[in-house]
């Protein structure tokens, strides 16, 4: 993993979650409790079942008129998927030590971790496979997606990365995006969802600078068929994909992301790995072509 963006990323997190653990012990375990609840649209009664627990137990929790245990504040969280960086504020609230630990990501503890992480990406070659953050900092990418970068500007390239920058920017690979529309769309939609989820202000703030980047009011004509060899048979794609020009191609990929399960460490939990799936024969044939 490269060392400017894995070094980057942690520091801007700790800070980040400094600022939220002392906004929570202001605020109250009740009151973020019942944002978190409403904003999963659960009633009391509800969460009560889910958690063995009562609805009037729950209001009083809510309210400040009883104070949680430990067990019940992790208990809650979990029923409300809360995300590991805003459970550790949640027992802060409510007067507990944090439980889930934040180790840099190139702290020697998180070794076996990114060794497998490069093996796996390195493994995906020739498709492009990255890995980012929890607001898209790009901390591990493969020769795949060097290949896709190879024309964008330095300036865009200094890190850290940021994979929703690289994409949207109007001199980044936006311009060589056949679909721009509708991929653009897709990539808004999915931060708007990690925005509901993580309430993370940071990633707002990177939601509203990439929305702003203009982009052409008609995409650019090209290849449906991921070739520049002629029209060839229509693809059926069994997802959207981005089709993105390279070297005189339309190459189509589909995204595919993976997190890990259960993770007991924030660092972990909000790494994402990327897999760029190659979505016709004309991509596949071209990628294998440049190991060869």
């Amino acid at each position: 993993m490269t060392a400017a963006a894995a070094s980057a990323s942690p520091s801007a997190a700790r800070s980040a979650a400094t600022s939220t653990g002392a906004s929570a012990v202001d605020k109250g375990v009740g009151p973020l409790l019942r944002g978190w609840r409403e904003q999963r649209r659960v009633s009391q009664l509800e969460l009560a079942l889910r958690a063995d627990s009562s609805a009037r137990h729950i209001s009083f929790v809510e309210t400040g008129r009883s104070r949680p245990s430990e067990e019940m504040v992790l208990r809650l969280a979990e029923h409300l998927d809360v995300p590991v960086r805003d459970r550790n504020a949640l027992l802060l609230a409510a007067g507990y030590a944090p439980r889930y630990p934040e180790t840099p990501l190139d702290d020697p503890a998180l070794d076996a971790l990114r060794e497998g992480v490069e093996r796996l990406i390195q493994g995906y070659e020739p498709y492009p496979a990255f890995v980012v953050d929890a607001t898209y900092n790009v901390v591990a990418a493969n020769r795949g997606i060097a290949m896709l970068l190879d024309t964008v500007p330095e300036h865009l390239l200094a890190p850290p990365l940021n994979a929703m920058r690289l994409t949207l920017h109007p001199e980044g690979l936006a311009p060589r995006i056949r679909n721009l529309r509708e991929w653009r769309g897709h990539l808004l939609a999915q931060m708007e969802r990690d925005i509901a989820l993580r309430r993370s202000e940071p990633l707002r703030a990177l939601y509203e600078e990439v929305a702003a980047y203009p982009y052409p009011a008609e995409d650019s004509p090209g290849s449906e068929n991921g070739s520049d060899e002629g029209p060839g048979e229509t693809v059926p794609y069994f997802a959207l994909p981005m089709q993105i020009e390279h070297d005189g191609r339309v190459l189509s990929f589909i995204s595919s992301i993976s997190t890990f399960n259960t993770p007991m460490d924030v660092t972990v939990a909000e790494l994402a790995i990327e897999t760029l799936l190659p979505a016709d024969p004309a991509t596949v044939k071209y990628l294998q072509s440049l190991m060869s």
